[in-house]
């Protein structure tokens, strides 16, 4: 029967492949899960695959030009907005820097049908025009998912890409340990993890407006 990861069974293969980490090793033993959600920052940020998007709902607030992000949000593909009479209508808004829309829209209390959005923080999106109903969006993001701990065992990652936390954990792993000679391999590895997990997007909507197929 299949194995399946979890953030128990990985701290125990850490420990296997570092030869260390036994309970009597306690320096190496408590810094493990540190290393492990290290390395699936090192994922979230390294790969654009399909199983780090995600997408939410919301609605602007009239006269309210600045909306708050979705909690662990990394990066934005796209935002819709429901136009129309009765709001069943969809409209892309375009992404520009934030001095664009400072320059297109300078008064915030003005507000019209929102066109474009900028980052105004890690935090929160900036929309211009400042909105002048409670439109409807539809937010599109690559999002870091749900750290692992003793209560959140398993996730996307530990279910699709295995392998790859696993590598990217010993690479975490190495410069606390000072194990210079081994972070080629374990790197070599991490590389092949996650060029075959890009490789199967290559197959997939990747610039979310040209389906790509193989030759």
């Amino acid at each position: 029967m299949p194995t399946a990861l979890t953030f128990t069974s990985l701290q125990s293969d850490v420990r296997a492949y570092l030869e260390r980490g036994s309970i009597t090793d306690e320096t190496v033993y408590n810094q493990i899960p540190r290393l492990i959600n290290l390395a699936e920052r090192r994922l979230a940020r390294e790969l654009k695959v399909q199983g780090f998007i995600t997408a939410v709902n919301s609605a602007t607030v009239d006269g309210t030009c600045v909306i708050e992000k979705p909690d662990r949000w990394r990066e934005t593909i796209s935002i819709n907005l429901g136009t129309g009479a009765t709001h069943g209508q969809r409209s892309t808004l375009f992404p520009r820097s934030y001095e664009y829309l400072r320059m297109y829209w300078p008064d915030d209390t003005v507000t019209a049908e929102p066109k474009f959005y900028a980052d105004y923080d890690y935090r929160h999106w900036i929309v211009a025009p400042t909105p002048d109903d409670a439109y409807p969006f539809e937010v599109v993001y690559y999002e870091l998912p749900a750290m692992l701990d003793d209560q959140n065992t398993t996730n996307w990652v530990t279910e699709f890409a295995p392998n790859a936390l696993l590598y990217a954990t010993l690479l975490e792993a190495t410069p606390f340990l000072k194990d210079d000679e081994r972070i080629g391999t374990w790197q070599s590895m991490y590389d092949r993890s996650i060029s075959a997990l890009n490789g199967e997007d290559l197959h997939k909507v990747m610039d979310r407006t040209v389906a790509r197929t193989g030759a």
